[in-house]
């Protein structure tokens, strides 16, 4: 019984016991969402555009989470100015303004008034949490929820039928737009425990493994925030007794579950298709 006490005997770890069952419940059902509307591209685009924002945080004092909105809204304008040019388009708008925001925010970590280390902006602090980042972590988690409940039949309607989504009174652009900005909150909400780069690996890894174990919705959405919750748990004994970083633990518990997962047959075919939009496979 003390292999499974120990770990979280010191308030620190009951804190980031807390974060990886927060942030699983939001990560889990958002990272479906996200590869369903074929959207995993911006999620990471996003996680690592939000870099600069993370630094000027630190340089000035305020929490990392607020300089992790800003970021990550200055970078959705940035890219959305960009892609204005046809000539451009917003793929290659993406990858130009979020490699050159990921070399601002490496170059603003690197001065000697930052008091964070790069590690920490990147692969996060989940054992530096205080009780204010946690209870900061829930609110957002709770509104992204809240937000893809409430949103929940017309993601359906957009995303199971595009075309005649429009004559059932749901607009595929307004849809797009609150996905994405859900999508940033949760990775707004994970930036401090998980940084800017593993904060994609529980958004993503947990919803993969689930689409490739279920057919249904909303057992996959159930079944990824399980799995994004459990590998935080996880992640965190293996920290402990393996002492290894605990944000790259998670995320490497999440990676080897969906590795695990590459041998049970797809029964949505959304992991095999390459054409794009959602997935029409995927039962209801």
């Amino acid at each position: 019984m003390d292999l499974l006490t120990e770990p979280f005997a010191q308030s620190i770890a009951r804190r980031a016991l807390g974060e990886v069952l927060i942030l699983g419940s939001i990560c889990g059902p958002i990272g479906v969402w996200i590869l369903l509307y074929r959207q995993s591209y911006a999620a990471e685009s996003i996680a690592h555009g939000m870099l600069p924002g993370l630094v000027l945080a630190a340089l000035i004092g305020v929490p990392l989470v607020i300089g992790a909105g800003v970021g990550v809204a200055a970078a959705a304008l940035l890219i959305a100015f960009v892609a204005r040019d046809e000539r451009i388009g917003s793929e290659l708008a993406v990858a130009v303004v979020v490699t050159g925001l990921l070399g601002l925010g490496g170059l603003l970590a690197l001065a000697p008034a930052t008091p964070a280390r790069l590690g920490d902006l990147l692969f996060g602090d989940l054992l530096g949490l205080s009780a204010v980042d946690l209870a900061v972590t829930a609110v957002l988690a709770a509104a992204g929820l809240a937000v893809i409940l409430v949103a929940h039949r017309p993601l359906l309607l957009v995303g199971f039928d595009r075309a005649s989504a429009p004559a059932l009174g749901a607009r595929p652009g307004r849809i797009d737009v609150v996905l994405i900005a859900v999508c940033a909150a949760t990775v707004t909400a994970g930036a401090q425990a998980l940084g800017s780069l593993l904060v994609v690996a529980l958004l993503i890894a947990p919803a993969a493994c689930a689409l490739k174990l279920s057919a249904r919705l909303a057992p996959a959405l159930l079944l990824a925030a399980g799995l994004a919750a459990l590998s935080g748990v996880a992640g965190l004994y293996l920290s402990h007794y393996g002492s290894i970083a605990a944000g790259a633990a998670v995320a490497l518990v999440a990676l080897v579950a969906f590795a695990l997962s590459l041998f049970v047959r797809d029964p949505t075919g959304v992991m095999r298709t390459r054409r794009p939009g959602p997935a029409r496979e995927f039962s209801r």
